[in-house]
């Protein structure tokens, strides 16, 4: 069954070899548009274009958080490699800063060894590690996508029941309308009558006839069902679907705030306030909807 994609999921995905193992984590969030940021170790930064690309052609809206992360495997009959040229060069430097600065705080040998191209990675091969990364990244994506769905279709159920229950307020309220107008126009008449003794019967019809007009409340009910068949429609769509969905309810909650200025009864009073209630429920889950 299609279902639309929510914009709040998260993957992850390892990658096992033997000179280590590459990590994705991907967070998405929602947003208005696609705002894709990228965590990428140094060896890896020739790719970013590749990656964004992959993503817009998976993605249409959502802040995408995604983070690489490389663990290289230390072989057991090998020690560390330092970068010894690189710990001079630091060394010079902080005999520089120390004759300038005489009291700032000298660095200790760990703080040394944490600074970025002190400790040599193991040596492996560039395009497979970047094809590597590639490969993964699309697998996380899936993945990502995957969540997407299975949150989309709990969204999906979720509007769908406030749907219905909508459905069900306005089938009460047509219900409701002719007695509601019958009673009206009995009050009306009655009111008239006890200021007049004679009747102008052409004044008291127009009079009846503008009071119904501005009580019938039809047109607000017919456009209240055409925009929930629109966004039963909307939700079966496999596109971004978003952006629809919150135009609708503004709609939506446009044709119950004219019910409500219409009231004449405490009923459709009620009803109103009701659709506005499930209108707003809806509207607060669909900002998640891609």
């Amino acid at each position: 069954m299609d279902a639309p994609r929510s914009m709040t999921a998260f993957a992850r995905q390892e990658f096992n070899q033997k000179w280590g193992t590459l990590t994705w984590e991907i967070k998405s969030v929602n947003h208005r548009y696609l705002e894709p940021h990228f965590r990428l170790p140094e060896s890896l930064r020739l790719i970013e274009n590749g990656l964004r690309e992959r993503l817009r052609n998976q993605l249409s809206r959502g802040k995408i958080e995604a983070s690489c992360h490389l663990q290289f495997h230390q072989s057991e009959d090998s020690a560390p490699a330092i970068n010894l040229a690189l710990v001079k060069q630091l060394g010079e430097a902080l005999v520089q800063v120390q004759n300038v600065l005489p009291d700032a705080e000298a660095a200790n040998t760990l703080e040394i060894l944490k600074w970025p191209g002190v400790m040599q990675q193991q040596e492996v091969d560039a395009d497979l590690l970047q094809s590597a990364a590639l490969e993964q990244f699309a697998l996380a994506i899936t993945q990502l996508n995957d969540n997407r769905c299975r949150e989309g279709a709990e969204l999906k159920r979720f509007i769908e029941q406030r749907l219905d229950a909508i459905d069900i307020q306005v089938s009460q309220v047509r219900k409701l309308m002719p007695g509601i107008l019958k009673a009206q126009r009995d009050r009306l008449q009655a009111r008239l009558s006890e200021l007049s003794g004679e009747l102008d019967t052409e004044r008291l019809e127009q009079e009846i006839v503008l009071v119904a007009q501005k009580a019938d409340v039809d047109e607000e009910l017919d456009r209240l069902e055409t925009h929930l068949l629109e966004v039963r429609r909307t939700l079966k769509q496999k596109s971004a679907i978003g952006r629809r969905l919150d135009f609708l309810m503004q709609e939506l909650n446009r044709e119950a705030n004219t019910l409500s200025s219409k009231s004449i009864v405490s009923e459709t009073t009620q009803a109103a306030v009701e659709l506005k209630v499930l209108i707003e429920q809806m509207r607060e889950q669909i900002q998640n909807i891609e």
